[in-house]
């Protein structure tokens, strides 16, 4: 298997290209659609790589996999679907959880469903999927979010926002529904379990000190030099950093964009009557008018 990654400097977001060499047979985990917040432009530029790589290298894209519902980039899932009409959208069966929290925060319509029916597939824990020549196991890896899943590739480990580079530690844990304590019982319980020799990719790289981009590692580095999680970390050591880490961080700046957009499988709301689609900001701190 071949692994193709591409990195938005936007988002620090990597999307991965899998692929097997000898028959073709690809999936795309993680696709970024770019988006501007002051002017409320979508464009293409990050999927358009993507996409373009594929058709240069033959690819026959079997699925797009999300590893969980992004809170800071939004997904280019339906364009991918539109250009390779064969690929299937999926991600882990507990995404039905995350649209049951974000439904009402969002007064979204009585009509959107929550049972995961945006999603050509929900995954299951444990579960063995084929992709083509490609093959690979579900671990439900919660505590970012409720949904998050991990992919392993024989080896190769999509690990979304769980692990980050070991010089950066682990994905935070205060969005609704997050868990510094399921993030702790993930990470050492499902993934430091794995062989030393397995790969993990990142689903984003902040570049610390202004390093260059990196974006694989192994279990075995992580174990040993996670600089919040090691394999020696107690789980009180880590769920009192992680929540008092938490509290200082800022919300993602594409936070309800992107969630809005992302627990309906990638896509843009539908056009109001004068041929404009809007997103919605939660206004907190103030009172309505009366």
């Amino acid at each position: 298997m071949q692994i193709k990654a591409f990195f938005d400097k936007a988002t620090s977001t990597l999307t991965y290209v899998a692929y097997d060499d000898l028959t073709r047979d690809a999936v795309i985990v993680d696709p970024v659609l770019d988006f501007d917040p002051a002017s409320g432009r979508v464009s293409r530029s990050s999927v358009d790589e993507v996409i373009s790589f594929v058709r240069n290298a033959r690819l026959n894209v079997h699925l797009v996999l999300e590893t969980h519902a992004h809170a800071d980039h939004l997904s280019s899932s339906q364009i991918l679907k539109r250009e390779f009409p064969a690929a299937k959208l999926a991600i882990g069966d507990s995404i039905r959880m995350v649209q049951a929290v974000f439904k009402p925060m969002y007064a979204l319509p009585a009509a959107f469903p929550t049972d995961g029916s945006q999603f050509d597939r929900l995954l299951h824990d444990g579960e063995r999927v084929e992709a083509g020549a490609l093959a690979f196991d579900v671990i439900f890896t919660p505590g970012h979010t409720q949904a998050c899943a991990t992919y392993d590739f024989d080896g190769n480990l999509f690990a979304g926002d769980a692990l980050f580079m070991p010089d950066y530690g682990t994905g935070r844990t205060d969005f609704p529904g997050g868990s510094a304590a399921a993030l702790f019982e993930s990470i050492k319980d499902r993934l430091y379990v794995l062989p030393d020799s397995t790969k993990v990719f990142t689903g984003h790289d902040y570049q610390p000190g202004g390093r260059a981009l990196r974006y694989e590692s192994t279990i075995g580095e992580q174990k040993s030099s996670n600089v919040q999680l090691k394999a020696s970390t107690s789980r009180e050591d880590f769920v009192s950093f992680r929540n008092s880490r938490d509290a200082t961080l800022a919300a993602p700046r594409l936070l309800h964009p992107s969630v809005q957009v992302n627990i309906d499988a990638g896509h843009l709301p539908p056009c109001e009557a004068n041929g404009v689609a809007y997103l919605k900001i939660p206004l907190s701190g103030v009172s309505s008018r009366t």
